[in-house]
């Protein structure tokens, strides 16, 4: 007869090392685990479509946008950064839980045909980069107008 009983870790970052080794025990080492562990660092982001532009949120907390590089090559847009931790000279203190991680990232998004390349809007606000990507003008929607004969 199987019981269930109360899990009750000690601390929070103890929680975390013992969900991820109770998470792989059912999984292992499937084709999830090594993707899990590259999407778990990379910044998350939402992608809109507009009538006249496609527009991306990326959240980056604790980033400074002087660090943050956005390339468009062709089709191909991409965000990079090589953030660096800060070490702040007057807390010199061991820490006792260290969940954030800053680190360097790269992420590439491929382009819709009818985005314009050329016409780009950047913005960061509250640890949030926010892009306007806007649509070519051909291929933005149009009503005639019907006259009557």
């Amino acid at each position: 007869m199987k019981t269930l009983s109360i899990y009750r870790p000690q601390n929070f970052q103890n929680a975390l090392s013992e969900f991820d080794k109770y998470f792989e025990s059912f999984f292992g080492d499937s084709l999830f685990a090594p993707a899990a562990k590259i999407f778990n660092r990379l910044p998350v982001v939402d992608i809109q479509e507009t009538e006249n532009s496609y527009v991306l949120d990326m959240e980056l907390p604790g980033y400074d946008e002087k660090n943050i590089n956005v390339h468009v090559d062709g089709s191909r847009l991409t965000i990079s950064s090589k953030q660096e931790e800060k070490k702040s000279e007057e807390n010199q203190g061991a820490y006792l839980i260290r969940e954030r991680k800053i680190s360097a990232f790269s992420r590439s998004f491929e382009l819709p045909e009818n985005a314009d390349p050329e016409a780009v809007n950047a913005a960061f606000k509250n640890g949030v980069l926010r892009l306007e990507i806007k649509k070519r003008a051909e291929a933005q929607k149009r009503t005639i107008q019907i006259n009557a004969a």
